[in-house]
């Protein structure tokens, strides 16, 4: 396979028409198209390279104008904070979940709620609390008696783009309700098996400094998550910028969809094709495997770590614009790929040493490898 250039507006004209018998829908069209050497097709080659775009995958400037427009409409909510967008958005490119973790107030919230916006599909919140119990996340059946059986009553899980509002406020019990969902994209109720449609992706919450009626989520629950990401305080202009943009009504109530259910599909696809050097992917395993061996770390990565770190490093070069994974991409997204997945020994955490600083540690001392 190999890129076939077209002057911008030639490749919109051919690929228009050669399109309209055809089921595909082409959103974003840049002057990238691919072509092979065999199309047993009545078309000519322009409209044979124009059907064959979505037909045999997107290029990568296609995915990096995808990832633009949603992180440009994310951006008319969250100010000032793009690193943390795109990370989401690598994110939602992985089919993978996010923990958003900060303070109140920063906006965690309006961030998972600004991402569902943006994109068309089913979302659903639930909103954490002690008294919940797992069938109001999962669903539950309940008797008809006009049928004379019992039909099942999909939960808030069942969705597409799920926010998972203050996880933490969640008793154990609950938390363990969502594990089958994020790892197996299933539900199981009752002995029967609900499969969940894509893309599906979680978006949890969490406030860690207040300790009082929360439950910390567990190790598994922890690892299910693909990133950590945090948003911090803005700076002093783009605290204002906010003032100024809610003075009336706020940004978000005005947020509107901007990217279809099949192009995220298309690219979330189209990512697990891009090259990684055997030196990359060393790399990869190397920076896993020395959180394992660090005399802070009790208990390290795990391989799920390694995968959420290839996986990532991948989206991360496709928003780039790349076919091809660097080490700086790996590095660029290591703390939030593995961080959340560390348990350090009692000394170094009662001394304050963060899983961040252990896994930056990791990255100073795990030689990068030369790419050719």
């Amino acid at each position: 396979m190999e890129l076939y250039p077209f002057g911008y507006h030639h490749a919109i004209r051919n690929t228009q028409h050669a399109i309209r018998n055809t089921k595909y829908e082409i959103r974003f069209i840049l002057p990238c198209l691919t072509r092979q050497s065999h199309v047993e097709s009545s078309h000519s080659q322009a409209e044979q390279d124009g059907i064959l775009l979505y037909k045999k995958g997107i290029c990568m400037k296609n995915i990096q104008a995808f990832g633009e427009i949603v992180i440009g409409n994310l951006e008319k909510v969250i100010v000032g904070k793009r690193a943390t967008v795109e990370m989401v958005v690598i994110g939602l490119l992985c089919q993978g979940h996010v923990l958003i973790e900060d303070v109140p107030g920063v906006g965690k919230t309006i961030l998972a709620r600004s991402l569902a916006r943006s994109l068309d599909c089913a979302f659903s919140r639930i909103q954490f609390t002690p008294d919940m119990l797992p069938s109001d996340v999962t669903g539950v059946s309940i008797y008809d008696q006009s049928k004379k059986k019992f039909e099942f009553r999909p939960g808030p899980i069942m969705g597409q783009i799920v926010l998972a509002d203050e996880i933490n406020r969640a008793t154990p019990k609950t938390q363990a309700a969502l594990l089958e969902a994020m790892e197996e994209r299933q539900v199981t109720v009752d002995g029967v098996t609900h499969k969940l449609a894509r893309p599906f992706m979680v978006l949890a919450t969490q406030n860690p400094i207040e300790y009082e009626g929360t439950f910390p989520l567990p190790e598994a629950q922890l690892d299910r998550f693909l990133l950590r990401v945090r948003l911090g305080y803005p700076n002093i202009s783009d605290e204002v910028r906010i003032l100024e943009e809610q003075q009336l009504q706020h940004p978000l109530d005005a947020l509107k969809s901007v990217v279809k259910t099949k192009e995220i599909l298309d690219a979330s696809d189209a990512i697990r094709k891009i090259f990684v050097s055997p030196q990359v992917k060393r790399y990869i395993v190397e920076l896993t495997r020395r959180t394992r061996a660090s005399d802070d770390v009790y208990l390290g990565a795990s391989p799920r770590g390694s995968l959420g770190l290839f996986r990532s490093a991948q989206a991360r070069a496709a928003l780039q614009g790349r076919e091809y994974v660097l080490p700086d991409d790996v590095k660029s997204i290591a703390v939030e790929a593995l961080a959340h997945r560390i348990i350090l020994k009692p000394d170094p955490w009662i001394k304050g040493i963060k899983a961040e600083v252990v896994v930056q540690k990791v990255l100073e001392e795990v030689p990068v490898p030369k790419v050719k």
